[in-house]
């Protein structure tokens, strides 16, 4: 279970925010290379890495993969409006699309609509199918807007560390 930033047991001192602004680019990247980078020994950086792992801070390691390369061909935003917005029924929205693999991020928002998501699909069938068993017919959404992204411009997963 990730922890809260607020449970965090020390504060991110720079070294930290330095190691975490490169291992969000490479976390591949060899601890002694990091270590040079940040003038700290290779042990230090290890210690570090793993207590923000342990604090919550680095919630997963995981490879991205580029969706051409394995034919996930369309990028769907999705705006979807609840029917309600109690508590019953957006946890069981969160639930549906947590656990549904084509939803790759989402969103619980303000401004008029419930849910933001991002969807990815091999082809506009699959997309179809998906739509049917996540909003279509669940009774719980009210309605939904699908834009489809011509072009992946930047997907970069880097929180900005100041």
């Amino acid at each position: 279970m990730r922890k809260s930033p607020t449970r965090l047991s020390r504060v991110l001192d720079s070294f930290d925010r330095a190691i975490l602004r490169i291992i969000q680019r490479d976390n591949r990247m060899p601890q002694r290379t990091i270590a040079e980078k940040v003038s700290l020994s290779a042990a230090a950086v290890q210690r570090r890495i793993a207590a923000m792992e342990g604090m919550g801070v680095i919630a997963r390691n995981v490879a991205i993969v580029d969706p051409a390369t394995v034919a996930v061909t369309i990028t769907a935003i999705v705006e979807v409006m609840l029917r309600d917005e109690r508590a019953a029924t957006v946890d069981a929205a969160k639930a549906l699309f947590r656990d549904t693999p084509e939803v790759q991020q989402c969103f619980y928002v303000t401004g008029g609509i419930s849910f933001f998501l991002i969807v990815v699909t091999s082809d506009m069938q699959a997309y179809e199918r998906l739509t049917r068993r996540l909003f279509a017919e669940n009774e719980a959404v009210a309605s939904y807007r699908t834009l489809i992204a011509l072009d992946r411009v930047k997907t970069d997963t880097a929180i900005v560390i100041p």
